[in-house]
């Protein structure tokens, strides 16, 4: 009788410790991670965001056609998102197998945005990203947004939001 009840003990400890666990996953804040940038150097993502601007994070890779296909259309009106104070930060999650393609698809899209690597996923871990693409909306570091996947028109609902989300703060 004593072990079944020390084994309920413990399943309800177990239990409170998961739950203790998820809670802290469910998070308001981007951590502070390193990141590269395209010459390799860390950068933390404190020195990046800074509070008083709109941040789109989109974590991407190379072979992700969505990711591409949600890259280009950000790209296409992103002069107009940058005169809203928004600015679009593309998190690269290719891994060694396919890093090397960064560079060249960069040179051939021409985007425009800021690019950093996460080669070993620290920052879409510390996330808790699970799939890509994935989109975070910040404010400074306060995360009011994040979804994954992508289709067409999306990128416009992420500007609607934004600017709704500008307009309840005055």
């Amino acid at each position: 009788m004593s072990l079944n009840l020390s084994v309920s003990k413990f399943k309800i400890i177990y239990f409170l410790i998961l739950i203790s666990f998820n809670f802290s996953l469910s998070q308001d804040k981007v951590p502070n991670t390193d990141l590269l940038d395209l010459n390799k150097n860390k950068v933390s993502s404190d020195e990046v965001l800074k509070e008083d601007k709109y941040y789109i994070l989109s974590f991407w890779a190379t072979w992700c056609i969505p990711c591409i296909n949600e890259l280009d259309a950000i790209s296409k009106n992103y002069s107009k998102w940058l005169n809203e104070g928004i600015e679009v930060l593309a998190i690269s999650t290719d891994d060694y197998r396919t890093k090397k393609r960064v560079r060249p698809m960069l040179k051939e899209k021409n985007w425009s945005f800021k690019f950093y690597l996460d080669e070993n996923h620290f920052f879409k871990n510390a996330l808790d990203i699970d799939g890509i693409p994935h989109t975070v909306v910040t404010k400074g570091k306060k995360i009011i947004k994040s979804r994954t996947g992508y289709s067409d028109g999306e990128e416009l609902e992420l500007l609607k939001f934004i600017q709704d989300y500008k307009s309840k703060m005055f």
